[in-house]
């Protein structure tokens, strides 16, 4: 059984999934997860506590849905491991489509609230830094710069095709298939 802390950044995260940053109201929160107010206070402190924590706890569990791997599954070369990464991120299950909302949502509110753009660069810049990290194991003759401007375009057309997705404006497999075709795009590039 999860703990409590966790069952509030799990409700937090569906809360602003569906409702939106600014939709967020701390007593929303207590009764999707079944807690009381205070005891979010004393998990989170504040309103932006929240909001960091939950930032945080989106990308964990981001990462730990684009790492799984089925364990009979045989192994994947490194481009296997880039691609299976990325594609991961547009998969219709509620974790990711509620994961991939509430990303689109933190995003978007920090253009109001200044407080949160720290953290969103900071959570921007691993995940660009994960990818470059993955393109570096396909060439790693290539060089740090052309792999970090590949992973940043990879990195924001995915956040693109996913807001498409969800919104009904592009199908699913469509989404991925040109998710697939920028990431044979950026392998050429970087191969030269």
């Amino acid at each position: 059984m999860a703990d409590r802390r966790t069952m509030i950044l799990e409700a937090a995260a569906r809360v602003i999934a569906r409702r939106g940053v600014r939709g967020l109201r701390v007593e929303e929160l207590a009764e999707e997860a079944d807690v009381s107010t205070a005891l979010i206070y004393y998990h989170f402190k504040h309103r932006t506590g929240i909001l960091r924590a939950t930032l945080e706890f989106i990308n964990d569990r981001a990462e730990r849905y684009t790492r799984q791997r089925d364990p009979g599954a045989p192994a994947v070369d490194a481009r296997g491991e880039l691609e299976q990464t990325l594609l991961l991120e547009l998969q219709d299950t509620p974790e990711v489509r509620e994961n991939s909302t509430a990303w689109g949502e933190l995003r978007a509110s920090a253009v109001f609230e200044p407080e949160l753009r720290e953290d969103l660069a900071r959570a921007t810049l691993m995940w660009v830094q994960e990818v470059a990290e993955l393109l570096g194991k396909v060439h790693p003759m290539a060089g740090a710069a052309a792999l970090a401007q590949a992973a940043e375009r990879l990195t924001a057309l995915l956040e693109g095709l996913s807001v498409r997705w969800l919104s009904g404006s592009l199908p699913l497999v469509h989404a991925r298939h040109l998710m697939a075709e920028a990431i044979d795009a950026e392998l050429a590039r970087l191969a030269g």
